[in-house]
């Protein structure tokens, strides 16, 4: 365990995230927040930055129009971004400088998800 892996997690806690599961000697948290839209995200922390990955929905039919407009979607997103996982699993992910983090930038990137998974509730209906 590192101490970014302590800042992390103090931060979360102040944040009022809920840590539901963690791997310290692989500097891995996973945080739910429910009212936020956040389940079972993945935080690793792996100097020099910071991964964070949210499962969103197993995608049912990849067509490249689909594809497309996730992408277009990429372009509205403050922090992170749709990605693929496996082929068919959508996630959000970002990265984040691990050396000079502060609390308002986490909070940033958390919110940034949140917001994207307000905005694009009905999408992610549809297409899984």
């Amino acid at each position: 365990m590192n101490n970014y892996y302590s800042l992390v997690k103090n931060y979360l806690t102040e944040l009022e995230y809920d840590i539901i599961g963690e791997i310290s000697d692989e500097n891995v948290l996973i945080i739910d927040n429910p009212d936020q839209g956040i389940h079972n995200l993945t935080i690793v922390i792996d100097d020099p930055i910071i991964i964070m990955e949210q499962f969103l929905v197993e995608i049912s039919n990849p067509s490249f129009e689909l594809l497309a407009i996730l992408l277009q979607k990429n372009r509205d997103i403050v922090h992170g971004a749709f990605a693929l996982a496996d082929g068919n699993k959508l996630i959000f992910r970002d990265t984040l400088q691990v050396e000079n983090l502060d609390l308002n930038e986490l909070e940033a990137s958390l919110n940034a998800l949140t917001l994207l998974m307000t905005e694009c509730a009905e999408l992610l209906k549809e297409i899984a």
